[in-house]
């Protein structure tokens, strides 16, 4: 009797299966659902089950690509922060060089509220409402990513601090105006959903009230 040759062994890492191939798409839907969960229902309320559902996976499938429920809650953090940078960077990459500090600011602000109330942002209000559910040591992530994305605005209010046209400290406008920009997610509604308590107002009209708040005009 003949015996069976051995298949050939092909050399190299093995192929990847469908399912693995598919691993990087799958755990960004999984971030994506869960910042639209989180953010509508909130994190405490939400089940991981809920997540998986919104996806069509199975209840226990999140868990092939996290930890727990939280190390979910601190990715949908940082890709909201790794978009937000991304924004950031791509609204400044074609100013002028010449750009008045007050321009530059008028763009940092504007793009402030796209990453707050713009499409695809359900990322930045989980951060803002759910940070006290992270673990300490998931917090100092955060923080030193968004200390980053903010350190981009620290030349341009050190510029208008030298010119006059803002008169708090820079450390502390910086602070002051991203808690007064960031609180929009809790009031602004778009002009097509306004209620008698909320102003009609675009993101344009954010930007040039936040500008009137900050800043003094220039002499």
């Amino acid at each position: 009797m003949t015996e069976l040759a051995e298949p050939k062994r092909t050399r190299g890492r093995p192929r990847k299966t469908e399912g693995e191939r598919d691993d990087g798409n799958r755990r960004q839907a999984l971030i994506s659902a869960a910042a639209q969960l989180f953010h509508r229902k909130g994190y405490d309320a939400t089940s991981t089950r809920e997540i998986a559902a919104l996806v069509g996976m199975q209840p226990g499938s999140p868990f092939y690509h996290f930890g727990n429920k939280q190390d979910l809650l601190l990715a949908v953090m940082v890709e909201g922060m790794k978009q937000a940078s991304q924004r950031q960077t791509t609204a400044c990459a074609g100013l002028p060089d010449d750009l008045p500090p007050r321009e530059q600011l008028r763009t940092l602000i504007r793009n402030q509220f796209d990453v707050l109330l713009g499409p695809n942002s359900d990322f930045i209000p989980v951060m803002l409402y759910e940070w006290r559910s992270l673990s300490a040591e998931q917090r100092q992530t955060i923080t030193q990513i968004k200390d980053d994305y903010e350190a981009a605005w620290t030349p341009v209010l050190q510029a208008l601090h030298a010119s006059g046209q803002l008169q708090a400290p820079v450390q502390l406008a910086r602070l002051m105006i991203f808690g007064a920009l960031n609180w929009a997610v809790q009031w602004y509604q778009p002009p097509n959903q306004i209620t008698k308590n909320s102003p009609r107002a675009s993101l344009d009209d954010l930007t040039d009230a936040a500008l009137a708040l900050f800043l003094r005009e220039p002499k």
